[in-house]
């Protein structure tokens, strides 16, 4: 196998050659770490706009425009962060390379606001800088795919495949810009350029040899996202005390939502970390397809739950549920914008941890129940009467119901299964 690691202190220009995917010690590289930041803004931007949405109760606009825009984030970083793994030869024309791509994931955060509101008014999509931003990283990833077509011949096919099918996709992206449809019918041609991007992994990789990603480097690269993703739950945090103290003063309602809302974000951690990655793609590459793809549930989900803390402090701050002011939502539906996310986002991991070891457990199954019954209890007590910060507390149980499973006897069923999922 060639390879493409860095080997001294210059970054001078070489050829990206395919890297060893079984290279050990291999761990994201301070650069990818800096990239991964400007994701920051990007979660930021869009929770911000879906949780302002939320609150005047336009729930259909605000699901519609986060999808979107979360879509467009996390696609694009996928992509990239697939093929770093595979041809990462941290050269200047790579640092450039990733500089392209932070500055379009700016872009793309700037334009959020005109996403949002388009979508709420209606009429059509003003998509203009969201996509201005998606096509300058993925400008940023052709250029690359290209390099790799010019110097490698091992995986030239496929590097072709993914430069040329991701240069139609992007061509298509601009032309609705232009022609710019009603929204209904924006929306089926999103969602059809949609899955034409969701293919051309599946396309260039079946294309010559499939490219050489490292299982532990990808498995730590998504979690790094995930953990990103969470600065969004303990920023809603910060504003939901924030709210309570601004309106009541320092009560003890302000420290159940200080301790629920940093709770929620490290048992959510906590969660998502009990899922085997790295092991099991190590021994099943074929299962990265849907393993990758099923992360963007996770991203959005925990992003929406930042969201859903932003609507309960602006909810909190009224003192009266919302009524007398501009947000038109009540207590019980501020808490369904935190615990949706949260139940999306457990079913979401459950679903993916059975389908990565092509197992289901029958404790996993009691595990999700009970998860599922905190949340319902959550609502429930909220719906009786009870304040905001209580049910934040009580979502907080949801995550912990599996956590606790885990580590009392669901680890012993997670080893047999890693186990005979490797061995298989």
């Amino acid at each position: 196998m060639t390879t493409t690691a860095p080997t001294g202190r210059e970054h001078r220009i070489r050829r990206m050659l395919g890297r060893d995917p079984h290279e050990p010690h291999r761990a994201a590289s301070p650069l990818e770490l800096l990239y991964d930041l400007t994701l920051v803004v990007a979660f930021s931007q869009a929770g911000s706009q879906m949780a302002h949405l939320l609150e005047l109760g336009h729930f259909g606009a605000a699901i519609g425009a986060f999808a979107f825009a979360m879509f467009a984030i996390c696609w694009a970083w996928i992509n990239y962060t697939w093929l770093a793994s595979a041809f990462d030869n941290d050269d200047i024309l790579f640092r450039i390379a990733t500089l392209v791509q932070m500055m379009g994931v700016l872009i793309m955060a700037l334009g959020m606001p005109a996403l949002f509101h388009s979508v709420d008014a209606g009429a059509h999509i003003d998509n203009a800088v969201v996509v201005a931003g998606y096509v300058v990283m993925r400008v940023s990833t052709i250029s690359l795919w290209l390099r790799i077509a010019h110097d490698d011949p091992r995986y030239r096919r496929s590097a072709r495949t993914y430069a040329v099918m991701i240069a139609i996709a992007q061509i298509y992206w601009v032309a609705l810009i232009f022609v710019a449809p009603p929204l209904l019918v924006t929306a089926v041609l999103v969602l059809i350029a949609g899955a034409f991007e969701l293919l051309t992994p599946m396309i260039a990789e079946r294309r010559g040899e499939g490219t050489p990603w490292h299982p532990h480097h990808v498995a730590e690269r998504y979690s790094l996202l995930v953990i990103i993703a969470l600065g969004e739950v303990v920023l809603g945090t910060v504003l939901a005390i924030s709210a309570v103290v601004e309106s009541q003063g320092w009560s003890w309602e302000a420290g159940v939502v200080a301790f629920g809302g940093t709770a929620l974000a490290f048992a959510l951690w906590w969660l998502y970390f009990t899922m085997p990655s790295g092991e099991v793609l190590a021994s099943h590459r074929e299962r990265g397809f849907t393993w990758g793809y099923g992360h963007m549930v996770h991203f959005a989900s925990i992003a929406a739950a930042g969201a859903g803390l932003h609507v309960a402090a602006s909810v909190i701050a009224e003192g009266s549920g919302g009524t007398g002011s501009e947000h038109t939502i009540d207590p019980t539906a501020a808490l369904l914008t935190l615990v949706i996310p949260v139940a999306i986002f457990t079913v979401g991991l459950f679903v993916l941890y059975s389908v990565l070891l092509r197992q289901i457990d029958l404790l996993h199954f009691w595990l999700f129940v009970g998860a599922m019954a905190a949340l319902a209890a959550a609502v429930a007590v909220v719906a009786s009467g009870a304040s905001l910060a209580v049910g934040i507390a009580v979502t907080v149980l949801s995550p912990v119901v599996v956590i606790v499973g885990y580590e009392t006897l669901g680890h012993r069923h997670q080893a047999a299964a890693v186990a005979r999922a490797i061995g298989g």
